[in-house]
């Protein structure tokens, strides 16, 4: 792109452009587009103008060409650009927000982007935007316990305790049950996800039986 108007100016467009140059008020792009006019009409290099205006050479024919096409307002205005992408439907919209707070097909234990993007037909970033607009975590799960046993805060303290301040010279080993076993049953039911709230469950769960429980105390 090159230089292809010359910018001779009017006594009431040089007024114009002058008042909006001097205006602090304005924006920085309309005073930037001003003062390229101005200096145009002096005969000045677009090097020279573009150094003194803050901006491109590019920056420099883009405006000469606009005003020359357009005049003072079209100096003041920005052309409209067609989106890149068509915005999702209100039908894909609610389809995300179905799904995501839905169970997972499969073994999956919750939904991630990459598999409601391919669920839906969209994009990752499209599902990441809007989990982001309706706060939905479909990664993140808030445990909670609520037990029925009178007794339970002293249970706890007992168990807690013992790793907390064991005896002297003891040595304390404990390992869980059922090791690699995935034990997807709680012992309460937990709340699905929703909009703005994590989805629940318990941090325990139902325990079919031990096969490889060991606790040694050795004093």
């Amino acid at each position: 792109m090159s230089q292809t108007v010359n910018v001779i100016l009017a006594a009431e467009d040089r007024a114009r452009l002058l008042a909006i140059a001097s205006d602090r008020n304005r924006p920085l792009k309309h005073v930037q587009r001003a003062r390229i006019i101005l200096l145009s009409a002096e005969r000045l290099a677009v090097l020279q103008i573009a150094q003194q205006a803050g901006v491109s050479r590019p920056a420099v024919w883009r405006w000469q060409q606009r005003y020359g096409e357009a005049g003072i307002d079209g100096l003041l205005r920005d052309k409209t650009r067609k989106p890149g992408r068509a915005p999702l439907s209100t039908g894909v919209v609610a389809k995300v927000l179905a799904l995501t707070c839905s169970e997972p097909p499969g073994e999956a234990t919750h939904w991630t982007g990459r598999a409601m993007a391919k669920a839906v037909g969209i994009s990752l970033r499209a599902v990441q935007r809007l989990w982001d607009a309706h706060r939905l975590q479909p990664h993140r799960l808030r445990t909670f316990k609520r037990s029925n046993d009178p007794k339970f805060a002293e249970k706890v303290e007992d168990v807690v305790g013992l790793y907390m301040d064991p005896p002297a010279h003891a040595v304390v080993v404990s390992i869980d049950e059922k090791s690699q076993i995935q034990a997807l049953d709680r012992t309460q039911p937990g709340l699905p996800l929703k909009p703005g709230k994590c989805g629940t469950m318990t941090h325990d769960y139902k325990r079919n039986g031990t096969t490889t429980l060991f606790a040694a105390l050795r004093a």
